[in-house]
Protein backbone atom coordinates (compact mmCIF):
# COMPACT_ATOMS: atom_id res chain seq x y z
CA UNK A 1 0.00 0.00 0.00
CA UNK A 2 1.31 3.24 -1.12
CA UNK A 3 1.70 6.26 2.00
CA UNK A 4 -0.21 8.02 -0.48
CA UNK A 5 -3.42 6.22 0.05
CA UNK A 6 -3.82 7.05 3.22
CA UNK A 7 -5.71 10.17 2.64
CA UNK A 8 -8.74 8.16 1.16
CA UNK A 9 -9.60 8.14 5.23
CA UNK A 10 -9.99 11.48 5.85
CA UNK A 11 -12.59 12.16 2.70
CA UNK A 12 -16.08 12.47 4.34
CA UNK A 13 -13.98 15.59 6.46
CA UNK A 14 -12.63 17.00 3.32
CA UNK A 15 -16.02 17.37 1.49
CA UNK A 16 -17.01 18.92 4.84
CA UNK A 17 -14.59 21.62 4.78
CA UNK A 18 -14.36 22.06 0.78
CA UNK A 19 -18.07 22.95 1.52
CA UNK A 20 -17.16 25.27 4.30
CA UNK A 21 -14.47 27.38 2.17
CA UNK A 22 -15.89 27.26 -0.64
CA UNK A 23 -18.46 29.73 0.27
CA UNK A 24 -16.20 32.21 1.16
CA UNK A 25 -16.38 34.17 -1.30
CA UNK A 26 -12.31 35.60 -1.12
CA UNK A 27 -12.51 37.32 -4.42
CA UNK A 28 -8.95 38.76 -5.11
CA UNK A 29 -8.78 42.83 -4.65
CA UNK A 30 -11.97 43.42 -3.79
CA UNK A 31 -13.27 41.41 -1.31
CA UNK A 32 -10.13 41.67 1.91
CA UNK A 33 -11.94 40.54 4.94
CA UNK A 34 -13.24 37.10 2.99
CA UNK A 35 -9.86 36.68 1.69
CA UNK A 36 -8.59 36.80 5.54
CA UNK A 37 -11.35 34.93 6.46
CA UNK A 38 -10.32 31.73 4.17
CA UNK A 39 -6.60 32.03 5.67
CA UNK A 40 -7.67 31.89 8.83
CA UNK A 41 -10.29 29.00 8.46
CA UNK A 42 -6.82 27.09 7.40
CA UNK A 43 -4.69 27.87 10.08
CA UNK A 44 -7.50 26.67 12.28
CA UNK A 45 -8.08 23.93 11.00
CA UNK A 46 -4.44 23.33 11.08
CA UNK A 47 -4.47 23.85 15.24
CA UNK A 48 -7.62 21.87 15.22
CA UNK A 49 -5.48 18.89 13.87
CA UNK A 50 -2.85 19.96 16.83
CA UNK A 51 0.01 21.00 13.45
CA UNK A 52 1.91 24.69 14.15
CA UNK A 53 0.05 27.46 12.24
CA UNK A 54 1.27 31.29 11.64
CA UNK A 55 0.22 34.04 10.05
CA UNK A 56 3.24 35.32 8.68
CA UNK A 57 2.17 38.64 6.87
CA UNK A 58 -1.44 40.01 6.59
CA UNK A 59 -1.78 37.44 3.09
CA UNK A 60 0.32 34.73 3.92
CA UNK A 61 0.66 31.84 6.39
CA UNK A 62 2.14 28.38 7.13
CA UNK A 63 1.78 25.47 8.73
CA UNK A 64 4.85 23.29 9.33
CA UNK A 65 5.61 20.19 10.35
CA UNK A 66 9.47 18.93 11.52
CA UNK A 67 12.40 21.54 12.41
CA UNK A 68 15.20 19.55 10.64
CA UNK A 69 17.06 18.66 7.48
CA UNK A 70 16.02 20.74 4.09
CA UNK A 71 13.29 22.78 3.96
CA UNK A 72 10.47 21.77 1.86
CA UNK A 73 7.77 23.15 0.81
CA UNK A 74 4.00 22.99 -0.60
CA UNK A 75 2.72 26.47 -1.99
CA UNK A 76 -1.43 27.49 -2.74
CA UNK A 77 -3.40 30.67 -2.54
CA UNK A 78 -6.86 30.95 -1.33
CA UNK A 79 -7.73 34.01 -3.60
CA UNK A 80 -10.28 33.69 -6.56
CA UNK A 81 -11.20 35.51 -9.54
CA UNK A 82 -14.70 37.26 -9.44
CA UNK A 83 -17.61 34.60 -10.53
CA UNK A 84 -17.92 36.15 -13.83
CA UNK A 85 -21.39 35.34 -15.67
CA UNK A 86 -23.01 32.11 -17.08
CA UNK A 87 -23.16 29.80 -13.72
CA UNK A 88 -25.97 26.68 -14.03
CA UNK A 89 -25.21 26.16 -9.98
CA UNK A 90 -24.20 28.49 -6.64
CA UNK A 91 -20.65 29.75 -7.56
CA UNK A 92 -19.46 30.14 -3.95
CA UNK A 93 -20.73 27.05 -2.35
CA UNK A 94 -19.67 23.28 -3.36
CA UNK A 95 -22.28 21.53 -5.36
CA UNK A 96 -21.71 18.06 -6.16
CA UNK A 97 -23.42 16.56 -9.23
CA UNK A 98 -22.97 14.22 -12.06
CA UNK A 99 -18.82 12.95 -10.57
CA UNK A 100 -18.02 16.19 -10.64
CA UNK A 101 -17.40 19.14 -7.94
CA UNK A 102 -18.43 22.64 -8.59
CA UNK A 103 -17.47 25.85 -7.24
CA UNK A 104 -15.35 28.97 -7.58
CA UNK A 105 -11.98 27.71 -6.41
CA UNK A 106 -12.27 23.69 -6.75
CA UNK A 107 -9.94 23.72 -9.33
CA UNK A 108 -7.90 27.40 -9.07
CA UNK A 109 -6.53 26.60 -5.75
CA UNK A 110 -8.95 25.99 -2.93
CA UNK A 111 -9.62 22.71 -3.37
CA UNK A 112 -5.59 21.42 -3.48
CA UNK A 113 -4.92 23.90 -0.69
CA UNK A 114 -7.25 22.10 1.72
CA UNK A 115 -5.69 18.70 0.71
CA UNK A 116 -2.32 20.09 1.43
CA UNK A 117 -3.43 20.75 4.57
CA UNK A 118 -5.30 17.34 4.88
CA UNK A 119 -1.86 16.09 3.74
CA UNK A 120 0.14 17.29 6.84
CA UNK A 121 -2.27 15.96 8.98
CA UNK A 122 -2.30 12.36 7.87
CA UNK A 123 1.78 12.53 7.68
CA UNK A 124 1.30 13.38 11.57
CA UNK A 125 -1.46 11.23 12.33
CA UNK A 126 0.61 7.95 11.17
CA UNK A 127 3.25 9.39 13.68
CA UNK A 128 6.21 9.95 10.07
CA UNK A 129 9.20 10.72 10.99
CA UNK A 130 10.27 13.07 8.70
CA UNK A 131 14.19 13.27 7.73
CA UNK A 132 13.01 17.37 7.00
CA UNK A 133 11.19 19.74 7.54
CA UNK A 134 7.63 20.22 5.74
CA UNK A 135 5.82 23.14 5.26
CA UNK A 136 2.79 24.10 3.44
CA UNK A 137 2.43 27.77 2.50
CA UNK A 138 -0.65 30.14 1.79
CA UNK A 139 -1.74 33.21 0.32
CA UNK A 140 -4.58 35.30 -0.43
CA UNK A 141 -3.44 37.67 -3.19
CA UNK A 142 -1.78 35.14 -5.74
CA UNK A 143 -4.49 36.09 -8.72
CA UNK A 144 -3.72 39.77 -8.58
CA UNK A 145 0.31 40.06 -8.49
CA UNK A 146 1.40 37.42 -6.10
CA UNK A 147 2.22 39.98 -3.91
CA UNK A 148 1.78 37.90 -0.76
CA UNK A 149 4.46 35.88 -1.94
CA UNK A 150 6.86 38.78 -2.18
CA UNK A 151 6.16 39.65 1.56
CA UNK A 152 6.09 36.32 2.93
CA UNK A 153 9.55 35.69 1.90
CA UNK A 154 10.57 38.45 2.76
CA UNK A 155 9.95 37.05 6.12
CA UNK A 156 10.72 33.85 5.38
CA UNK A 157 12.93 31.37 4.02
CA UNK A 158 12.72 29.91 0.42
CA UNK A 159 12.53 26.05 0.37
CA UNK A 160 15.47 23.86 -1.13
CA UNK A 161 12.63 21.91 -2.87
CA UNK A 162 8.80 22.91 -2.99
CA UNK A 163 5.73 22.65 -5.25
CA UNK A 164 2.86 24.37 -6.03
CA UNK A 165 -0.29 22.19 -6.79
CA UNK A 166 -1.33 25.17 -8.91
CA UNK A 167 -1.96 23.79 -12.55
CA UNK A 168 -2.06 20.36 -14.75
CA UNK A 169 -0.42 17.15 -14.24
CA UNK A 170 2.47 16.12 -15.15
CA UNK A 171 5.19 18.35 -13.91
CA UNK A 172 5.54 21.62 -14.78
CA UNK A 173 9.55 23.01 -15.26
CA UNK A 174 9.12 25.98 -17.13
CA UNK A 175 6.34 29.10 -17.03
CA UNK A 176 6.44 31.56 -19.20
CA UNK A 177 7.08 35.29 -18.02
CA UNK A 178 3.98 37.46 -17.76
CA UNK A 179 3.59 41.19 -18.20
CA UNK A 180 0.69 43.15 -17.37
CA UNK A 181 0.07 46.23 -18.53
CA UNK A 182 -1.74 49.31 -18.07
CA UNK A 183 -2.35 51.51 -21.20
CA UNK A 184 -4.45 55.00 -20.85
CA UNK A 185 -5.23 58.26 -22.51
CA UNK A 186 -4.68 61.82 -20.87
CA UNK A 187 -8.74 62.12 -21.73
CA UNK A 188 -11.48 60.13 -23.06
CA UNK A 189 -10.70 62.00 -26.63
CA UNK A 190 -13.53 60.06 -28.15
CA UNK A 191 -16.29 61.70 -30.09
CA UNK A 192 -18.92 59.47 -29.37
CA UNK A 193 -18.37 56.95 -26.64
CA UNK A 194 -19.61 57.94 -23.47
CA UNK A 195 -18.96 54.89 -21.41
CA UNK A 196 -17.52 51.57 -21.74
CA UNK A 197 -16.94 49.02 -19.35
CA UNK A 198 -15.49 45.28 -19.76
CA UNK A 199 -13.23 43.14 -17.42
CA UNK A 200 -12.44 42.09 -13.55
CA UNK A 201 -9.47 40.69 -13.72
CA UNK A 202 -5.98 41.26 -15.58
CA UNK A 203 -5.44 37.71 -15.65
CA UNK A 204 -8.72 36.50 -17.71
CA UNK A 205 -10.44 37.10 -20.85
CA UNK A 206 -13.48 39.36 -20.25
CA UNK A 207 -16.96 37.81 -21.14
CA UNK A 208 -18.79 40.87 -20.90
CA UNK A 209 -18.60 44.32 -22.42
CA UNK A 210 -20.64 47.06 -22.63
CA UNK A 211 -21.02 50.64 -24.12
CA UNK A 212 -22.77 53.52 -24.74
CA UNK A 213 -22.02 55.75 -27.74
CA UNK A 214 -23.58 58.56 -29.38
CA UNK A 215 -25.02 57.34 -33.02
CA UNK A 216 -27.05 58.66 -35.94
CA UNK A 217 -30.17 56.21 -36.93
CA UNK A 218 -28.03 54.88 -40.04
CA UNK A 219 -24.90 54.79 -38.33
CA UNK A 220 -27.07 52.33 -35.77
CA UNK A 221 -27.94 50.13 -38.77
CA UNK A 222 -24.68 49.90 -39.64
CA UNK A 223 -23.73 48.89 -36.31
CA UNK A 224 -26.19 45.95 -36.47
CA UNK A 225 -25.36 44.72 -39.28
CA UNK A 226 -21.76 44.41 -38.63
CA UNK A 227 -22.92 42.94 -35.43
CA UNK A 228 -25.13 40.11 -37.04
CA UNK A 229 -22.12 39.14 -39.55
CA UNK A 230 -19.49 38.82 -37.25
CA UNK A 231 -18.89 35.38 -34.99
CA UNK A 232 -19.85 38.11 -31.91
CA UNK A 233 -23.18 37.89 -29.76
CA UNK A 234 -24.48 41.67 -29.15
CA UNK A 235 -27.64 43.44 -27.67
CA UNK A 236 -28.70 46.56 -28.68
CA UNK A 237 -30.85 48.84 -26.75
CA UNK A 238 -31.37 52.51 -26.92
CA UNK A 239 -31.32 54.65 -23.60
CA UNK A 240 -31.37 58.27 -22.88
CA UNK A 241 -27.39 58.57 -22.43
CA UNK A 242 -27.15 57.50 -26.44
CA UNK A 243 -26.93 53.59 -27.90
CA UNK A 244 -26.73 50.81 -25.50
CA UNK A 245 -24.44 47.94 -27.05
CA UNK A 246 -23.65 44.89 -24.88
CA UNK A 247 -21.31 42.40 -26.29
CA UNK A 248 -21.06 38.72 -24.99
CA UNK A 249 -18.15 36.41 -24.78
CA UNK A 250 -16.17 33.52 -23.60
CA UNK A 251 -14.11 33.78 -20.06
CA UNK A 252 -10.37 31.81 -20.14
CA UNK A 253 -7.26 32.30 -18.44
CA UNK A 254 -5.22 35.02 -19.98
CA UNK A 255 -2.87 31.67 -20.48
CA UNK A 256 -5.22 30.47 -22.35
CA UNK A 257 -6.86 33.69 -24.25
CA UNK A 258 -7.27 31.49 -27.14
CA UNK A 259 -9.89 29.14 -25.86
CA UNK A 260 -11.89 31.81 -25.11
CA UNK A 261 -13.72 34.82 -27.06
CA UNK A 262 -12.84 38.35 -26.26
CA UNK A 263 -16.36 40.26 -25.62
CA UNK A 264 -14.67 43.88 -25.08
CA UNK A 265 -12.02 43.32 -28.25
CA UNK A 266 -15.09 42.21 -30.19
CA UNK A 267 -17.46 45.08 -29.15
CA UNK A 268 -14.16 47.24 -30.06
CA UNK A 269 -14.60 46.05 -33.53
CA UNK A 270 -17.44 46.33 -34.85
CA UNK A 271 -17.30 49.63 -33.68
CA UNK A 272 -14.00 50.49 -35.28
CA UNK A 273 -15.58 48.92 -38.57
CA UNK A 274 -18.25 51.28 -37.95
CA UNK A 275 -16.70 54.64 -37.59
CA UNK A 276 -13.99 57.08 -38.36
CA UNK A 277 -10.45 56.62 -35.84
CA UNK A 278 -10.51 60.11 -34.89
CA UNK A 279 -14.05 59.80 -33.85
CA UNK A 280 -13.42 56.29 -31.77
CA UNK A 281 -10.68 57.83 -29.62
CA UNK A 282 -6.88 57.28 -29.63
CA UNK A 283 -7.59 54.17 -26.98
CA UNK A 284 -9.96 52.34 -28.99
CA UNK A 285 -7.96 53.02 -32.06
CA UNK A 286 -5.34 51.27 -30.82
CA UNK A 287 -6.80 48.41 -30.01
CA UNK A 288 -8.21 48.48 -33.42
CA UNK A 289 -4.66 48.71 -35.40
CA UNK A 290 -2.62 46.82 -32.64
CA UNK A 291 -5.02 43.81 -30.90
CA UNK A 292 -7.87 43.49 -32.24
CA UNK A 293 -9.14 40.31 -31.79
CA UNK A 294 -5.46 38.68 -32.01
CA UNK A 295 -4.13 36.33 -29.35
CA UNK A 296 -1.15 36.13 -30.76
CA UNK A 297 0.52 39.51 -31.03
CA UNK A 298 1.01 39.70 -34.60
CA UNK A 299 -0.31 43.40 -35.16
CA UNK A 300 1.46 44.98 -32.36
CA UNK A 301 5.24 43.07 -33.61
CA UNK A 302 5.65 40.59 -30.95
CA UNK A 303 4.68 37.03 -32.78
CA UNK A 304 7.40 34.64 -31.33
CA UNK A 305 7.88 31.18 -29.92
CA UNK A 306 10.26 29.13 -28.46
CA UNK A 307 11.15 25.51 -27.93
CA UNK A 308 10.88 25.57 -24.55
CA UNK A 309 7.47 26.79 -23.79
CA UNK A 310 5.84 27.79 -26.88
CA UNK A 311 4.21 31.14 -28.13
CA UNK A 312 3.41 34.47 -26.86
CA UNK A 313 0.04 35.22 -25.91
CA UNK A 314 -2.06 38.66 -26.25
CA UNK A 315 -4.97 39.30 -23.86
CA UNK A 316 -6.63 42.49 -24.03
CA UNK A 317 -8.15 42.43 -20.17
CA UNK A 318 -10.24 44.86 -19.11
CA UNK A 319 -11.49 48.37 -20.97
CA UNK A 320 -12.82 51.36 -19.26
CA UNK A 321 -14.15 54.73 -20.41
CA UNK A 322 -15.73 57.16 -18.87
CA UNK A 323 -16.04 60.84 -19.10
CA UNK A 324 -12.83 62.00 -17.73
CA UNK A 325 -10.44 58.74 -18.55
CA UNK A 326 -9.86 56.00 -21.08
CA UNK A 327 -7.68 52.70 -19.88
CA UNK A 328 -7.15 49.12 -20.44
CA UNK A 329 -5.24 46.42 -18.94
CA UNK A 330 -3.47 43.67 -20.88
CA UNK A 331 -2.04 40.59 -20.08
CA UNK A 332 1.20 39.45 -22.33
CA UNK A 333 2.84 36.04 -21.36
CA UNK A 334 5.95 35.47 -23.01
CA UNK A 335 8.57 32.56 -23.94
CA UNK A 336 11.17 31.50 -20.93
CA UNK A 337 14.08 32.52 -23.67
CA UNK A 338 12.62 35.83 -24.83
CA UNK A 339 13.63 39.07 -23.04
CA UNK A 340 10.61 41.04 -20.98
CA UNK A 341 12.15 44.29 -21.33
CA UNK A 342 12.14 43.43 -24.82
CA UNK A 343 8.96 42.91 -24.76
CA UNK A 344 7.81 45.92 -23.35
CA UNK A 345 10.13 48.07 -25.72
CA UNK A 346 7.77 46.84 -29.04
CA UNK A 347 4.79 47.13 -26.81
CA UNK A 348 5.41 51.04 -25.74
CA UNK A 349 6.70 51.59 -29.35
CA UNK A 350 3.75 50.43 -31.15
CA UNK A 351 1.36 52.15 -28.75
CA UNK A 352 3.35 55.90 -28.52
CA UNK A 353 1.58 56.10 -32.54
CA UNK A 354 -1.81 56.83 -30.51
CA UNK A 355 0.49 59.06 -27.66
CA UNK A 356 -0.92 56.89 -24.98
CA UNK A 357 0.63 56.19 -21.66
CA UNK A 358 2.20 52.88 -20.33
CA UNK A 359 2.50 51.51 -17.09
CA UNK A 360 3.55 47.97 -15.75
CA UNK A 361 1.45 46.46 -13.38
CA UNK A 362 3.14 43.62 -13.09
CA UNK A 363 6.15 41.39 -14.49
CA UNK A 364 6.91 38.09 -13.42
CA UNK A 365 10.26 36.87 -14.75
CA UNK A 366 9.93 33.21 -16.21
CA UNK A 367 10.43 29.88 -14.51
CA UNK A 368 13.22 26.85 -15.77
CA UNK A 369 13.94 23.93 -14.18
CA UNK A 370 16.54 21.39 -14.79
CA UNK A 371 14.60 18.42 -15.95
CA UNK A 372 17.36 16.35 -14.33
CA UNK A 373 17.02 18.04 -10.66
CA UNK A 374 16.25 15.41 -7.52
CA UNK A 375 12.90 18.11 -7.08
CA UNK A 376 11.79 16.37 -10.36
CA UNK A 377 12.88 13.37 -9.42
CA UNK A 378 11.24 12.63 -6.39
CA UNK A 379 7.58 14.50 -7.86
CA UNK A 380 7.88 12.10 -10.89
CA UNK A 381 8.47 8.93 -8.80
CA UNK A 382 5.66 9.78 -6.20
CA UNK A 383 3.39 9.94 -9.31
CA UNK A 384 3.78 7.19 -11.34
CA UNK A 385 3.98 5.07 -8.12
CA UNK A 386 0.15 5.78 -7.72
CA UNK A 387 -1.13 6.90 -11.41
CA UNK A 388 1.09 3.92 -13.15
CA UNK A 389 2.09 6.26 -15.89
CA UNK A 390 5.22 8.26 -16.34
CA UNK A 391 5.03 12.00 -15.58
CA UNK A 392 4.76 14.53 -18.87
CA UNK A 393 7.36 17.49 -18.53
CA UNK A 394 6.20 20.50 -19.70
CA UNK A 395 5.90 24.24 -19.82
CA UNK A 396 3.17 26.67 -19.80
CA UNK A 397 1.97 30.11 -20.03
CA UNK A 398 0.15 30.16 -16.74
CA UNK A 399 1.65 32.01 -13.31
CA UNK A 400 2.28 30.50 -10.57
CA UNK A 401 4.10 30.34 -6.88
CA UNK A 402 6.41 28.31 -8.34
CA UNK A 403 8.66 31.43 -9.79
CA UNK A 404 8.78 32.89 -6.66
CA UNK A 405 11.25 30.16 -5.01
CA UNK A 406 14.50 31.19 -7.31
CA UNK A 407 13.58 28.04 -9.65
CA UNK A 408 13.43 25.68 -6.44
CA UNK A 409 10.08 24.64 -7.06
CA UNK A 410 7.97 23.65 -9.84
CA UNK A 411 4.06 23.69 -10.28
CA UNK A 412 2.63 19.76 -9.94
CA UNK A 413 -1.19 19.06 -10.12
CA UNK A 414 -3.69 19.16 -9.07
CA UNK A 415 -6.03 19.18 -12.43
CA UNK A 416 -5.63 16.24 -15.16
CA UNK A 417 -5.15 16.88 -18.55
CA UNK A 418 -8.87 15.93 -20.59
CA UNK A 419 -10.86 17.01 -17.42
CA UNK A 420 -12.44 20.48 -18.67
CA UNK A 421 -12.59 21.93 -14.85
CA UNK A 422 -13.12 25.94 -16.98
CA UNK A 423 -10.70 27.43 -15.05
CA UNK A 424 -11.47 31.13 -14.49
CA UNK A 425 -14.70 30.31 -16.23
CA UNK A 426 -18.60 29.61 -15.33
CA UNK A 427 -18.78 26.20 -13.78
CA UNK A 428 -15.73 25.78 -12.51
CA UNK A 429 -15.86 22.07 -11.01
CA UNK A 430 -13.40 19.29 -11.47
CA UNK A 431 -14.30 15.35 -11.62
CA UNK A 432 -14.56 13.87 -7.93
CA UNK A 433 -12.60 10.77 -8.46
CA UNK A 434 -9.24 12.93 -10.29
CA UNK A 435 -10.04 15.20 -6.92
CA UNK A 436 -9.00 12.67 -4.80
CA UNK A 437 -6.48 11.04 -6.66
CA UNK A 438 -4.45 13.88 -6.77
CA UNK A 439 -4.83 14.01 -2.59
CA UNK A 440 -3.08 10.77 -3.20
CA UNK A 441 -0.67 11.48 -5.78
CA UNK A 442 0.11 14.58 -2.94
CA UNK A 443 0.74 12.87 -0.02
CA UNK A 444 3.02 10.62 -2.09
CA UNK A 445 4.78 13.86 -3.02
CA UNK A 446 5.11 15.02 0.48
CA UNK A 447 5.70 12.16 1.74
CA UNK A 448 8.92 11.60 -0.33
CA UNK A 449 10.18 15.39 -0.14
CA UNK A 450 9.13 14.85 4.06
CA UNK A 451 11.53 11.51 4.17
CA UNK A 452 13.99 11.88 1.39
CA UNK A 453 17.98 12.43 2.23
Amino acid sequence: MLFGDKILKYKNEIISDLQTLLSIESVSGSMPQECDKALNFVMNKAKEFGLSSERVTDKSGHITLGDKGKLCGVLSHLDVVPSGNGWSVEPFALTQKNGRLYGRGIADDKGAALISLYCLRALKDNGVEGKNTLRTIYGISEEVGMDDMDGYFENMPIPEMAFTPDSDYGICFAEKGILQLEVSSKTNDSKLINQFASGRAVNAVPDSACAIIDTSIYDEQTLIKLADESDGNFEFRNTIDGLMIKSLGKAAHACEAEKGYNAAAALVDIIADTFDKNEIGSLCNFIDYAINKETNGRSLGLKMSDYVSGALSVNLASLNIDDEYAKAQFDIRYPVTVSGEDVLAQFEKVAKRSDLEIKVINHEKPLYVEKESKLISILSEAYESVTGEKAELYSTGGGTYARKLNNNGVAFGPNFKGDDIRMHNSDESVDENNFFLHAQICLEAMYRLFTCE
